[in-house]
């Protein structure tokens, strides 16, 4: 993926940790399973195990991307 942009890739969060965009998401093309913050795959890939603890309840993981 080349070279990532702050500000466009990813950005720091208040702790210090990086935190990828919806846009790096959708250039790599699928949903990685780690429930990132701005998955725009709708969390596809998250076990259900893991779902209910990090995947905002406002999110339909049956609706497509």
């Amino acid at each position: 993926m080349g070279n990532m942009v702050e500000g466009t890739d990813f950005y720091y969060n208040e702790q210090g940790y990086v935190v990828f965009t919806a846009a790096w998401h959708l250039q790599r093309g699928s949903c990685c399973g780690n429930g990132c913050k701005h998955c725009p795959f709708n969390y596809i890939n998250v076990p259900n195990t893991a779902a209910e603890k990090i995947i905002p309840p406002d999110i339909d993981r049956n609706e497509k991307a």
